[in-house]
């Protein structure tokens, strides 16, 4: 984006909504809470990341039905989960641009409706290529739902507010974490699974008047160029790669095509690295990875979500699968980790200022990949008071990480860079998680001897000691943050 001086909501070089200043004077102004002036902003991006998390989890519930159902296996379903999140990935560099051509307000609202529209197509779909085809549709819409959900917060809440203000949307669009796995559960074991896709278009009309009425209009008078060679080149090289991890779980395994996917995938990103040097305005700014609160950020999250992005289709797949669990008593299990989730996510203001950045995440991350490690004791004859303690933990733990991380590479930033921050943060995120669903069930198809119950069960099992140490390796990228790394003292 072109460079902006740094300023609050009220005053702007976008073209803003006669909604995003309220009618009184200057003193009045400074006096109101930035997120008592833009509370409908943060219902509508709380609705949009409750959207989200809501189909996320409802799919991850429902998996063994819908493989049942479209004549694969449960772990085979990994394409109709990957390909959704990659194509957020993908897209997710283009929102910086599309909100300084368009505004915010347009891009926000064509995102919710493509996304609904993309909803109600898999609830459509037939066969697992069709299925696939929708949730690419899904990913289309959901692209711009959270980089311009966070942008706008960046830009209307006061810094010092910003942590809280996150960890508030964050918090209501976790109900959807909350509500997906008993929903998911209820559905397909009374009803149909295609019902769980169908929920979402609801949310999504009520996300269209909500945008309407409460979503500022940030926009550029004039965007700059679109860097459309640096998207295709980074679009080409994430696709590729991606083909490369899904062929390495081909049985035999095509040696050739698979390290040629990858071969080319790292001379496509090398290219990229060459090209963004060369131009003004690149798809994603590479120079903000100079700033160590930013590549920390950037490269902790990756490592971090390689390692636990797979987890819960993991121990869905462990109940239903392994330990006969009914849909609905596995989605139920889910519902202490969103409850751990939420309750983290209160905490992490005191604790960033009680213990900085750097102890809280390095402490943090050996907590989550030994909280992984726990998950392989368990087993059919696992009481489940014990699965819940350990999966509400897990929660906790997990979340607190997220919302430290997510807030971690705005901390040194100047707002003119905040929609790159923000866009290049969700597409490492997105990516992150399309690689890490596709490593863990890769890792558990390696460990499954066959396809018997108990088989199921040991293959989890080792699956989660190896994910346990991907996670705890991260743990050292987190150790290059300075020690007295902490957020702004009104931040708590």
């Amino acid at each position: 984006m072109r460079e902006m001086p740094p300023h609050t909501a009220a005053d702007t070089h976008a073209v803003a909504s006669d909604a995003l200043v309220p009618t009184t004077d200057a003193a009045d102004l400074r006096e109101i809470s930035t997120r008592e002036r833009f509370r409908g902003l943060l219902w509508l991006v709380a609705a949009a990341f409750f959207m989200q998390a809501l189909d996320s989890t409802v799919v991850n519930t429902a998996v063994p039905a819908m493989a049942e159902a479209l004549l694969v296996t449960p772990l085979g379903m990994r394409t109709a989960l990957t390909s959704y999140v990659l194509t957020l990935a993908i897209l997710i560099p283009a929102s910086p641009w599309l909100c300084d051509r368009f505004g915010t307000r347009r891009v926000f609202g064509a995102a919710i409706v493509v996304f609904g529209l993309g909803s109600l197509l898999c609830g459509m779909a037939q066969t697992l290529p069709q299925l696939v085809a929708a949730r690419v549709v899904q990913g289309i819409g959901g692209a711009s739902l959270m980089p311009v959900g966070r942008y706008v917060l960046v830009r209307s809440i006061d810094k010092r507010e910003f942590v809280r203000a996150m960890s508030t949307v964050a918090t209501f669009g976790l109900l959807g974490s909350v509500l997906g796995p008993l929903l998911g559960g209820a559905i397909v074991e009374f009803t149909s699974w295609r019902l769980i896709f169908l929920i979402n278009v609801p949310v999504a009309i009520a996300g269209v008047w909500m945008n309407k009425r409460d979503m500022p209009d940030y926009r550029l008078d004039r965007a700059n160029r679109f860097d459309l060679s640096g998207f295709l080149l980074f679009a080409a090289a994430s696709a590729l790669l991606l083909t490369a991890s899904e062929l390495a779980g081909s049985a035999p395994v095509p040696w050739l095509r698979m390290g040629l996917c990858a071969l080319v995938a790292v001379l496509l990103g090398t290219i990229y690295v060459w090209h963004s040097r060369r131009i003004p305005y690149p798809v994603a700014d590479l120079q903000l990875l100079r700033v160590r609160s930013v590549w920390v950020s950037l490269a902790g999250g990756l490592f971090t979500r390689l390692g636990i992005s797979g987890m819960f289709l993991l121990l869905v797949l462990f109940l239903q699968v392994g330990c006969g669990w009914s849909p609905l008593m596995a989605g139920l299990m889910m519902v202490p980790q969103a409850l751990g989730s939420i309750i983290a996510k209160w905490a992490v203001n005191r604790a960033l200022v009680h213990y900085g950045y750097r102890r809280l995440l390095l402490g943090n991350t050996l907590i989550v990949a030994a909280l992984l490690a726990t998950f392989a004791l368990l087993g059919p004859g696992s009481p489940v008071w014990v699965i819940a303690l350990l999966t509400f933990a897990y929660g906790a733990s997990a979340g607190l990480q997220y919302t430290t991380m997510n807030t971690l590479i705005y901390t040194d930033l100047d707002i003119k860079h905040a929609s790159m921050a923000s866009s290049m943060a969700s597409t490492v995120q997105y990516l992150a998680m399309s690689f890490g669903i596709a490593l863990s069930t890769l890792l558990m198809e390696a460990m499954l001897q066959g396809h018997a119950h108990e088989d199921y069960v040991v293959a989890f099992r080792w699956t989660m000691i190896m994910l346990a140490a991907i996670t705890a390796v991260a743990s050292r990228v987190f150790s290059r943050l300075r020690r007295d790394h902490r957020p702004l003292s009104g931040a708590a």
